[in-house]
């Protein structure tokens, strides 16, 4: 099964994030809030496969991004901002805009995992 990491600082999203990923077959490794352990659960937890809110309290998610680059783990961005939150270097990471539906997830991460 596909072990997912989840980095969301709304819980309430986290908590519908964490049902649709369940509903389309995965498993969640892990859900976490804030930068801090996000980096530290990016660097050392078997996953293969993350969805990273971009802005965490006003942090954005890109160290963690860079982390899962480094270990070659794909990921998708979430994001209430749209696509134009993202910086140059991540450019090709597909977006989900938030609100999103469990397909639009789903087809996210296909395109992450094939890239």
């Amino acid at each position: 099964m596909t072990r997912v990491m989840i980095v969301e600082d709304e819980t309430m999203i986290a908590m519908l994030l964490e049902d649709m990923l369940v509903d389309l077959g995965y498993e969640v490794a892990a859900s976490i809030q804030g930068l801090a352990e996000a980096t530290s659960v990016a660097r050392s937890v078997a996953i293969d496969i993350a969805v990273l809110d971009i802005n965490l309290a006003g942090a954005v998610s890109f160290p963690v991004a860079e982390i899962l680059r480094r270990r070659h783990i794909p990921f998708v961005f979430a994001t209430g901002y749209g696509a134009g939150a993202l910086g140059g270097r991540f450019a090709g990471v597909p977006v989900v805009t938030k609100p999103f539906a469990a397909a639009q997830l789903a087809q996210a991460f296909r395109c992450a995992q094939a890239a």
